[in-house]
């Protein structure tokens, strides 16, 4: 479990939040069920490198002068024109009690389907699930090698590898393989010899 030192902000100028991003660090607030909120800064290259490093879902203990919690990244927002993060939320977490998270998608295999010429449809990139926070995983890979052409692949066809379960509607699709698209001959076909195009016969 990474440690991140953080400060925390008694200064709530926009003055002050300016230095603080110009000073390589992000302005956060941790919040929870049983606990105050509490405005703080930290490095935000240290906070990008453990997210990019461990995952979004990492559980994460900031040191806020010496006082140490256990949080989640709930938030980050960022200025699209200076690709700058702007602000970062991070949530308590109790240990032993369930939260609910989205897991990216991992698609493994190579469906028949495909093979066949088929076309891989995914409307779903990240599963919602209910875990406690050392069991939520970074990825879960949902094999698709078994999947043929018009199959659908729905969270009710899904079995939770570890110590999680499904929030999804049960019928949310997954991913579905559909067939290869039809040139339209008709349309674009050039009038076979002696035949008259049409709009030209007067």
């Amino acid at each position: 479990m990474a440690t991140l030192k953080a400060n925390e902000r008694t200064d709530f100028k926009r003055s002050t939040l300016r230095k603080i991003r110009h000073s390589g660090h992000v302005p956060g607030i941790i919040y929870g069920k049983e606990t105050s909120n509490t405005p703080v800064s930290l490095d935000s290259v240290e906070l990008l490198k453990t997210l990019r490093d461990e995952g979004k879902n990492t559980i994460i203990t900031i040191d806020v002068n010496g006082n140490q919690q256990s949080v989640m990244v709930t938030d980050l927002q960022t200025d699209p024109l200076k690709n700058e993060l702007t602000h970062a939320d991070f949530q308590v977490v109790n240990m032993s009690e369930e939260l609910e998270a989205e897991v990216p998608i991992q698609l493994t295999g190579e469906a028949k389907g495909v093979k066949d010429g088929g076309v891989i449809q995914q409307p779903l990139h990240e599963l919602s699930i209910k875990a406690r926070p050392k069991d939520i995983p970074q990825t879960i890979n949902v094999d698709i090698s078994g999947l043929e052409m018009n199959d659908v692949l729905t969270i009710a066809d899904l079995t939770a590898d570890g110590n999680y379960t499904f929030t999804n509607d049960p019928e949310e699709v997954v991913a579905s393989i559909l067939p290869p698209k039809q040139e339209a001959f008709e349309e674009d076909a050039e009038p076979s010899p002696g035949e008259e195009p049409e709009g030209e016969n007067q």
